[in-house]
């Protein structure tokens, strides 16, 4: 199923990703509520709330790691309702979850290996670990020999988000990409979210608490009690709202 044509989202730019009327529920709990969100071409998006509104739902429900009661999900035109996570993963979508999934046994170089699954193919002999990851990420090419359980919180946080950029993402869904490290790594993966939007004209999805970070966005949502209840240019993100919706 496709649509007739992209969406225009306030920005100007089609939209690679539009959800209406979503509906998702844990059992008979109804935490997504006819969520609207639209996501333009090239552009950073931040989703934000307090803990337990949500969010995260929203994200694994886009990846297909849940399934939504009603509405739909449509990724540049086309419906996901009937793809598994992996083929959503190989039509474009990386996601890099809140609690990271670095496989703890598995060297760094392992685990970056494994984002290429996401690739025509798959892994193969064949496939390199493309050097921008390093110039990104350059404390992932000191440590490509040692365990993924070994490395520091901001440094998983780090080989998560190569690890999902190796599969050459046209969106990026980023969960609390900045919770419990160190305000340093932070600035360094904020750096490299800019320039990977830069370099490669990805869109992100960016759901997080750490202001400075939210406001690079381009656009915001706010989801209260799992519906979207404030949304608007960044520009329009007033100390009101982020004091009634996110935690700082």
């Amino acid at each position: 199923m496709t649509l007739s044509a992209p969406a225009a989202t306030p920005t100007g730019h089609k939209d690679v990703l539009t959800v209406s009327g979503l509906n998702v529920y844990y059992g008979e709990s109804h935490i997504l509520r006819n969520v609207d969100l639209h996501i333009p071409e090239g552009e950073m998006v931040c989703l934000i709330g307090r803990n337990g509104v949500g969010k995260t739902t929203f994200l694994k429900t886009i990846i297909g790691l849940l399934q939504q009661k009603s509405g739909t999900v449509h990724f540049e035109g086309t419906s996901l309702l009937a793809q598994p996570p992996y083929q959503r993963a190989r039509t474009g979508i990386g996601y890099v979850s809140q609690g990271r999934d670095i496989i703890p046994q598995l060297t760094v170089k392992e685990n970056l290996l494994l984002g290429m699954e996401a690739l025509p193919g798959g892994i193969s002999k064949n496939r390199r670990i493309d050097p921008i990851i390093f110039d990104l990420f350059p404390i992932l090419e000191k440590f490509l020999g040692r365990k993924g359980g070994d490395l520091s919180g901001g440094q998983q946080q780090q080989l998560a988000i190569a690890r999902a950029m190796l599969g050459r993402p046209k969106l990026l869904l980023l969960d609390e990409p900045t919770e419990g490290i160190q305000p340093s790594i932070i600035l360094d993966i904020e750096r490299a979210v800019q320039r990977i939007m830069k370099e490669t004209g990805i869109s992100v999805l960016l759901v997080e608490q750490h202001l400075h970070f939210v406001r690079q966005a381009s656009f915001y949502y706010a989801m209260q009690r799992g519906g979207i209840v404030a949304s608007g240019p960044i520009s329009t993100l007033s100390d009101a709202i982020v004091s009634e919706f996110l935690t700082v």
